[in-house]
């Protein structure tokens, strides 16, 4: 007989229970009663255990489970659900082989089973006769997964569990970040980790710096090339201080033109910059460079440099290089989402790529747009440049001179002006301000990769001036080296694929285990001529060391008899050795 709503009262919807978790657990067991009550007396239907299921806050299998146990295990009546003692667990062991296997828990499960068997089949028969002297038979052969791990590695489980079971143990005993790593690696284990925001301090109090590559390629000087951006960003407001553009691999020049706009405040770099209190770097060896390294502690800033593998420890910076991924990267020609080929990519282009004045230009709009118009959600609704101007924190401003000056790599060694100027790296460099000045001692200041110019100063730190690099080639000269360089490289590639070929051996494919056979059949005519151009071009062979054998020693010398027939009286009777 079902309950009837009055039509006055309308039907209520469920609710989640009331109860605290601890009644909800005493309540099992008279309900577990209950319904063993009702399935001796017949009239257990599902609706019963439907209604259980909702009261106790648990799944209709649960509850089914539960009279399972209670009609195998009496006693469990008392503690419906409890956790047994001789539940499957996950063991050290089982966790070895997972990893062994990459998460493959199939695999794992026949490595368990193809055990067992082979222990049960190598253990003596209960029936089997002691006292009569058995010759020992035939060992058979032990049960394995094929390109399974050592059997002396994988437990004896007596018994082994199920497959559903062993899955449900995996379930419940990894979280989904192991089982993640063990499947594709650590780096896919940290993107279900969870990780604390740091918390916001004030401006220019933290800068974090890193190099992206974008995914898309650009006309440099008629070649295609990957552009890589540097920068570095405030924490506190996220504003962009400064970056440098630079068409191929980033090097710690980049990183000190960045830095040099980051902290000037002037025109076109400012308003927002200044000198930062700490930065957080990666381990880049551009970074980790005594330039760099030099540079931040001229400046007076503390230099963080972050363990490996660890991106999500300077959030903001990479926060900043997927965003400017997804907004400004993925809508301009050329763009691919995949990591760049070192190879120039031969493939045709749907549209023409952007010569790299223009894609300059498009990251400067783009990191203007950040700083003035963009708003983050840690902001609350203002700009990043809004957020700089609200910190009252001071500023402290360094002059462009001296950034210039501080930015710049120095050898350490003092040089002397001479009438042909300053020699550097094996080179001359002048200026005109140099008339009048031989014999001055200069220390040399430059900017790495930078060999057309340098800066001179005295040896107490003064800036005297720019000089510039004598003789230096022109254009077209420039332009006909790279052709020959560019030549010889395809020269030296083509050379390179020739010789793997001659190296390359074909293999017949086999069904059955079994030798390999090559399949390098040829006449012998054939062969006569390849061996034949080898030794042609072979010098080792063309060498001839007894051709003049050497005089005889002198008398006094102790020469075994071997080396004596195999020289020759020196002419004039002189026991001198002849050079070879």
């Amino acid at each position: 007989m079902t309950e009837t709503t009055p039509d006055h009262e309308p039907a209520r919807p469920l609710s989640e229970p009331v109860l605290d978790p601890a009644s909800l657990i005493a309540l099992r067991s008279p309900a577990v009663r209950r319904l063993l009550a009702l399935r001796t007396q017949r009239r257990l239907t599902r609706a019963h255990v439907h209604t259980t299921a909702q009261c106790l806050n648990v799944s209709e299998r649960t509850v089914w489970r539960w009279l399972a146990d209670a009609t195998t295990t009496p006693e469990s009546v008392a503690y419906p659900g409890a956790r047994r003692a001789d539940r499957f667990e996950i063991t050290p062991e089982i966790r070895v082989l997972l990893a062994y296997w990459h998460g493959n828990a199939s695999a794992v499960h026949r490595e368990l089973l193809a055990r067992a068997k082979a222990a049960a089949d190598t253990e003596p028969s209960e029936e089997t006769d002691t006292s009569t002297t058995i010759a020992p038979a035939t060992p058979q052969p032990t049960a394995s997964v094929p390109g399974g791990a050592p059997p002396a590695s994988v437990p004896l489980l007596d018994p082994v569990p199920s497959l559903p079971t062993f899955l449900r143990a995996l379930r419940r005993d990894l979280t989904a970040g192991e089982r993640a790593g063990y499947r594709h690696g650590p780096e896919a284990a940290r993107a279900l980790d969870v990780f604390a925001k740091r918390p916001r301090t004030r401006r220019n109090h933290v800068w974090e710096a890193d190099h992206v590559q974008a995914p898309l390629r650009v006309d440099a000087d008629g070649d295609l090339v990957a552009p890589y951006v540097t920068w570095f960003i405030d924490c506190a407001t996220k504003a962009i201080t400064g970056l440098a553009v630079t068409p191929a691999t980033p090097t710690r020049a980049s990183i000190l033109a960045a830095l040099r706009s980051a902290v000037l405040r002037t025109d076109p770099y400012g308003p927002v910059g200044g000198l930062p209190e700490h930065v957080r770097f990666d381990r880049g060896r551009d970074v980790l460079s005594r330039t760099v390294t030099t540079a931040l502690t001229a400046l007076d800033a503390d230099i963080t440099v972050l363990p490996p593998y660890s991106p999500h420890l300077k959030g903001s910076i990479e926060n900043l290089n997927h965003c400017v991924t997804r907004m400004l990267f993925a809508a301009l020609p050329g763009y691919t989402p995949k990591k760049p080929r070192r190879r120039p990519d031969r493939r045709p282009q749907t549209a023409p790529p952007l010569s790299f004045t223009a894609f300059t230009e498009e990251l400067l709009a783009w990191a203007q747009w950040w700083n003035t118009e963009h708003r983050p959600a840690e902001l609350h609704g203002a700009t990043p440049l809004e957020a700089w101007q609200a910190d009252p924190t001071p500023l402290n401003d360094v002059p462009a001179h001296d950034v210039w000056t501080f930015t710049l790599e120095d050898d350490s060694r003092t040089r002397t002006i001479t009438s042909h100027g300053v020699r550097f790296k094996n080179r001359d460099y002048i200026a005109g301000w140099m008339t009048g000045q031989a014999g001055l001692k200069v220390t040399v200041r430059f900017m790495p990769h930078h060999t057309h110019e340098i800066e001179l100063c005295t040896p107490h730190g003064r800036h005297l001036g720019t000089a510039y690099l004598v003789d230096q080639a022109t254009e077209e000269q420039l332009h006909a080296l790279r052709r020959t360089r560019a030549r010889r490289a395809r020269r030296l590639r083509a050379d390179a694929k020739a010789a793997e070929q001659l190296r390359h051996t074909r293999f017949a494919p086999a069904t059955e285990p079994g030798l390999p056979r090559r399949l390098d059949a040829m006449t012998t005519t054939e062969a006569s001529q390849e061996l034949a151009q080898h030794r042609e071009s072979d010098l080792t062979t063309l060498a001839l060391p007894d051709l003049i054998p050497p005089a005889v020693p002198p008398a006094d010398w102790a020469t075994p008899e071997a080396l004596k027939a195999r020289t020759h009286p020196a002419e004039g009777g002189a026991d001198t050795q002849s050079c070879l």
